[in-house]
């Protein structure tokens, strides 16, 4: 009779080690797995416009994937790198303030007197000073204040978010009794915003408030027209680093 022990054992070698094959594969798959997300964290503008267009035409073939086109909203910044967390919806609460931000300027009207912009996790709003103040004064504009007041109570709705209050002016000079200077009218205006919004239910601790006069214009002072750029105030929002 043929011995079959040597056959046997050697089988029975081969069957033990096979979980070393299983456990290969499957490091091999986790490590494309990753490489992939790496690949998709952080891509350039152009390369995510090239697809969009792609797939908005398949959408406007296909009118029942219509929902599928509110995933890629051009409307962002797209001055900067596309993140994961946008293409798959998952935004921060950075992005939902921001695109809530100009969802408000966009359905107010208010294109022209406010703009929003989101740079280095900060979003930066900033308001035109003859939207909320009439020409060399610090008492707010009521004419204006409905459309403040909604402005408002979207930071009310992100109270992780600390609020700098800027207040700037152009290089014409100014010299009354309630101004001797353009430092003092911008800081006042500056602290009459921060004092409205605590009037309004902001927690004071979110909120600061600083005056920079002329000294950091938007434009160069040399028309009326960038004048008029440079009176304004600016919101400046960040996410507080003690919040939870």
């Amino acid at each position: 009779m043929k011995d079959t022990s040597y056959n046997s054992s050697f089988i029975t070698y081969d069957d033990d080690a096979n979980w070393l094959i299983t456990y290969a594969d499957l490091m091999t798959i986790l490590l494309v797995f990753f490489v992939l997300l790496y690949s998709l964290a952080f891509f350039e503008k152009e390369k995510y416009e090239e697809r969009v267009e792609v797939i908005m035409r398949q959408l406007k073939q296909d009118h029942e994937s219509k929902g599928g086109m509110e995933l890629f909203d051009l409307s962002a910044d797209l001055n900067r790198k596309i993140s994961l967390e946008d293409i798959t919806g998952l935004r921060s609460r950075e992005t939902t303030l921001y695109k809530k931000i100009n969802k408000f300027v966009r359905k107010t009207d208010q294109n022209k007197n406010i703009t929003a912009k989101s740079r280095n996790g900060k979003i930066i709003i900033t308001v035109s000073g003859e939207t909320l103040f009439t020409s060399g004064s610090a008492r707010l504009n009521p004419e204006t204040l409905p459309a403040f007041n909604r402005m408002i109570q979207i930071f009310d709705e992100f109270p992780e978010f600390v609020i700098n209050i800027k207040g700037h002016t152009d290089n014409i000079p100014i010299s009354t009794k309630a101004f001797p200077s353009n430092w003092e009218l911008s800081a006042i205006r500056a602290t009459t915003v921060l004092r409205y919004l605590i009037s309004k239910g902001i927690n004071p601790q979110r909120l600061t408030a600083t005056g920079y006069g002329d000294i950091i214009p938007r434009v160069p002072n040399t028309t009326n027209e960038n004048k008029d750029r440079n009176r304004r105030v600016e919101f400046v929002l960040e996410k507080d680093q003690n919040s939870n």
